[in-house]
């Protein structure tokens, strides 16, 4: 029997991507009885399956066999391909953002609810569906004291991280570098531990390993093209269609399905938020791949205003390897050095967008440079860095050879303008009423905070709106 035999084909709604954005509207969605059907690239995890090694974890866990590349390989961009997308591969950092980055956003998009109050009550609602905790202080690793004592010793202040995780069980050794990968105690609150769960319960459809390829739009009616997981070209067909598969995924979807005549600004404002590690080397072992692997931030004034901030960060080894310079012996004597690295990481707000487009072959293709501006605050950056190292007693500096691009934004900007932007204030694609989207990709510029707790609440927002037009 065929695997598309005896299958629903026909949805209320139709959700694209598993991330982080969509698995929160299509639980919102599922409450009000609607059907709804999500499609998924990548595999469908859980915590007894999540690839255990730091190679298999790159190729099963992200496009690209773990890194794709900007068009003059100077970036390289991390785009998870699994269910749970950024909330499975990232260490769960929530940060409402502030003043400076909403004022920003509706300045640029016209949209009047980016201001802290309006957004206040959706930043709520999604923090009912998670647990939120810091990193107790008697659980602070190396890496952390390194980070609190070079600050402290720089007169810059930090904070502690805000994570959603519960019950990590550090007083068992449990090392949080292993999360990269998935969570498999069920800690951290991936959304498929929570409202993709629950979503799940109220009737939705999960498709994973399903790879949609291009839509078909009507005012009735929007039909979804794909390959499934054996190799078979399929179609749903759904009266709203909600995009949630990233920057590139909703733009490389959308190009590739025609749209760009009727949305000019498509594939535009693309931001990343490049980020460096730097790596600190100690004559004592520091351990940073023990124990909590991200606790600590900057939050100080003069780094915001510099367009900059600070975390303490650490990889894995063939992460850490890719960032050393150098080639055979001189490679090797630092990697042997690795429990004796401390590394911190610099992310700039990013204020030169890329752009997205499609190659012949329907690929994605990213231009994305730091103009001379973004260089300096990098530059601006990487002397912090430094400050903190020297103070704390590292013997050895190495600055990352690689930028990456983690937090990726933009493409489908947000705004009332349909010449400059391609959402709408009500979420909908401008000209298209039963396309929406609400993921990062909606994103008007660079926030230069974390990310995800606002595609979170925007996603509330969103979803909220959606079902309002749908009624």
């Amino acid at each position: 029997m065929s695997s598309k035999e005896g299958k629903k084909k026909d949805f209320d709604f139709i959700v694209i991507g598993a991330g982080i954005s969509g698995p929160f509207i299509a639980h919102e969605i599922c409450k009000t009885g609607a059907t709804v059907l999500m499609l998924e690239a990548g595999p469908h995890f859980n915590r007894d399956t999540y690839p255990c090694k730091e190679i298999d974890s790159n190729s099963q866990l992200y496009w690209g066999g773990g890194i794709e590349l900007n068009t003059d390989a100077d970036i390289g961009i991390l785009r998870p391909k699994v269910v749970g997308g950024g909330s499975i591969v990232n260490q769960a950092l929530l940060d409402r953002f502030d003043k400076i980055a909403l004022d920003s956003w509706k300045d640029v998009s016209g949209a009047d609810f980016f201001t802290q109050a309006k957004m206040a009550p959706w930043y709520d609602a999604a923090e009912s569906e998670l647990t939120i905790q810091e990193i107790p202080a008697q659980y602070r690793n190396g890496n952390a004291l390194i980070f609190k004592d070079g600050f402290e010793k720089n007169g810059f202040n930090w904070a502690p991280l805000v994570r959603a995780q519960k019950d990590c069980r550090f007083e068992d050794g449990n090392d949080c570098i292993e999360c990269l990968s998935g969570c498999r105690i069920d800690s951290k609150q991936s959304t498929p531990v929570t409202v993709l769960k629950k979503a799940l319960e109220l009737g939705l459809t999960l498709e994973s390993e399903f790879e949609v390829k291009n839509l078909r739009w009507a005012e009735d009616v929007v039909t979804i093209m794909g390959v499934n997981r054996y190799g078979e070209h399929e179609a749903y067909r759904g009266r709203k269609v909600v995009l949630g598969a990233g920057a590139i995924g909703n733009s490389r979807l959308l190009l590739n399905s025609g749209f760009k005549k009727k949305l000019p600004a498509l594939g535009k404002n693309f931001y990343t938020h490049p980020q460096s590690m730097l790596l600190g080397l100690y004559d004592k072992a520091i351990n940073a791949h023990k124990g909590p692997l991200q606790s600590l931030k900057s939050n100080d004034a003069s780094f915001r205003a510099n367009y900059f901030k600070l975390e303490n960060v650490f990889a894995p080894p063939v992460a850490i390897a890719m960032l050393v310079p150098g080639l055979a012996k001189q490679h090797l004597s630092v990697m042997k050095r690795y429990a004796h690295m401390a590394c911190i990481e610099v992310a700039v707000r990013d204020t030169n967008p890329g752009e997205i487009s499609v190659t012949g072959s329907g690929r994605p293709r990213v231009v994305k440079r730091l103009n001379a501006f973004d260089r300096d605050t990098q530059a601006k950056g990487f002397k912090a860095i430094h400050q903190i190292f020297k103070a704390t007693g590292a013997k050895q500096i190495v600055d990352g050879r690689f930028t990456i691009g983690l937090h990726l934004m933009g493409g489908l900007n947000l705004g009332t303008d349909p010449s400059r932007s391609v959402t709408s204030p009500d979420f909908n694609l401008h000209g298209f009423k039963n396309i929406y989207a609400a993921d990062s990709s909606v994103f008007p510029n660079a926030p230069g905070i974390n990310p995800s707790f606002t595609i979170m609440a925007v996603s509330k927002m969103a979803a909220a709106k959606i079902i309002q037009h749908a009624s």
